[in-house]
């Protein structure tokens, strides 16, 4: 089905891997779309709880491909996405248009999403791998914002989501910049959570998925996460009163009673899986 990407669901865990090695997993619109298309074939199977997105061979992905750059360069336009063969809208149209942009649509998407960064990631890579929840890095990764020495702006988000992450000093420092950043300096500044052996990063994001998947609840992660992200561009007066609601809510569901109830009697919690999302309702 796919050209650019592989995808693989080995229960409890989907890993969408970005397949151009030869190119360093440059990126280009019909790798955009099938990412877009496995995301959501990932969102919608009961069989996966968390997803990896990592990258082939010994790059993450070094940004758009430079055939398309020259392209822009040269003056004339370039479409922003693929064929449209691949048709897919995975998460939740709820979220608003603030998490449902060309690459900011991971937040919407009811299941955690884990970047394994396994080499460079530069350019569009960077708000891509951003926008991910949780970033685990090779010992061999760098960060290249590069856009600056392109003589392009801040793009695809990458201006508000960098600065929540790190600061906003520190991000103006590497967009201004655009100087590589290793993986401890990006572990040290908060952009990555955890900095790994390179040949040991597919193992630890797993292990880390398979954690997840054996204690955490599929339907309390999900709510979590749109909790997090709609509640960075709210009050915390919103945020508290929202979450009193979703709280009482959490008390009527069966997942609450089976979470109560593993603990009482020492064991790992069975928790229902999330299969296709509801659309018409957009709920997590």
């Amino acid at each position: 089905m796919y050209e650019q990407i592989l995808y693989e669901v080995a229960d409890p865990i989907a890993t969408i891997t970005l397949n151009r090695p030869q190119k360093l997993n440059a990126w280009t619109p019909s790798m955009g779309d099938e990412v877009k298309h496995a995301m959501a074939r990932a969102e919608a199977d009961p069989h996966v709880v968390v997803i990896i997105l990592t990258g082939a061979g010994r790059g993450f992905c070094s940004g758009a491909d430079l055939s398309t750059l020259s392209t822009l360069a040269s003056g004339e336009s370039v479409a922003l996405s693929g064929d449209n063969t691949l048709d897919a809208d995975p998460g939740d149209a709820s979220m608003g248009p603030s998490f449902r942009g060309t690459y900011s649509y991971f937040p919407s998407i009811r299941k955690p999403i884990i970047a394994a960064i396994n080499g460079p990631c530069a350019g569009m890579a960077v708000p891509i791998s951003l926008f991910c929840d949780l970033r685990f890095a090779s010992d061999r990764a760098s960060f290249l914002t590069a856009f600056v020495r392109r003589g392009l702006i801040a793009e695809w988000g990458v201006s508000w989501i960098l600065p929540k992450l790190i600061g906003p000093a520190r991000a103006l420092d590497l967009l201004l910049s655009s100087r590589t950043l290793g993986a401890s300096e990006a572990f040290e500044m908060g952009l990555v959570n955890k900095v790994v052996p390179h040949d040991e990063l597919l193992d630890a994001a797993r292990a880390y998925a398979l954690e997840l998947a054996t204690h955490s609840c599929p339907a309390a992660m999900a709510i979590i996460k749109r909790e997090v992200y709609q509640h960075m561009t709210e009050t915390h007066a919103h945020a508290e009163n929202e979450a009193m609601r979703l709280m009482l809510e959490s008390f009527q569901r069966s997942d609450f009673r089976e979470g109560v109830a593993a603990v009482l009697e020492k064991r790992a919690p069975k928790f229902e899986r999330l299969g296709a999302p509801a659309k018409a309702q957009g709920k997590a």
